[in-house]
């Protein structure tokens, strides 16, 4: 479907390659990227095939493009845990975990493009692999970062494997949640508090076996 020129910004007022990015990202959102054309991109975004492929040079190029601006907008609006380093380790889990999901309910569509880019044979391609596995690598750090001070503040392998087991679980939380969201409406906000009662509770057994020592 073309742009609604006299609601959507125009090409004269933004950058050609900005607009055909955020055209990208609405296709890619709408009929998955095997189902984009560059001729829907051309429709979309109001500028020609040649200035697609001038500033992209394929189909692939716009994704890689688009992945690449997903991570930047991402890292700038995700916190990182060491914003909340005056709370007690529970409470910096909850307060980092309570502004990333009210990031993420801000712009669901950064998840679910992900999710629609991991379907088909694009997610094969290097430019594409290169820029998720940023993606997923900075959301994994987080998270580690997060869970240290509960389970590993000083360190030792079994505890720092709990830490990544968990950081595995808390990606795999939100992944998940992009699909929810999208179908059946539930924010990434609502699983704060479950999500905190588990590592409540793990962390209460951690403290009791250390006791029984």
């Amino acid at each position: 479907m073309a742009r609604d020129s006299s609601s959507a910004p125009t090409a004269a007022g933004l950058s050609s390659r900005a607009v055909i990015l955020d055209a990208a990202r609405a296709l890619v959102r709408e009929k998955g990227y095997d189902g984009m054309a560059i001729s829907d991109l051309s429709a979309q975004s109001g500028l020609p095939p040649s200035s697609i492929y001038y500033h992209f040079g394929s189909k692939l190029g716009v994704l890689a493009a688009l992945l690449d601006r997903t991570f930047d907008e991402l890292h700038a609006l995700y916190p990182d845990p060491s914003s909340f380093d005056d709370l007690a380790p529970l409470e910096r889990l909850e307060a980092w975990f309570s502004a990333a999901c009210a990031s993420l309910d801000r712009r669901p569509d950064y998840l679910e493009l992900l999710v629609a880019i991991s379907i088909g044979p694009q997610k094969n391609a290097e430019a594409v692999q290169a820029t998720v596995r940023r993606i997923r690598d900075y959301a994994h750090a987080s998270w580690v970062q997060a869970l240290t001070p509960i389970f590993a503040p000083h360190g030792g392998k079994n505890n720092q494997a709990l830490v990544q087991q968990l950081a595995v679980l808390g990606r795999a939380l939100t992944d998940g949640l992009s699909v929810t969201n999208s179908f059946d409406g539930v924010s990434y906000s609502s699983q704060v508090a479950p999500f905190v009662a588990l590592v409540r509770g793990l962390a209460e057994r951690q403290a009791a076996a250390k006791r029984k020592r």
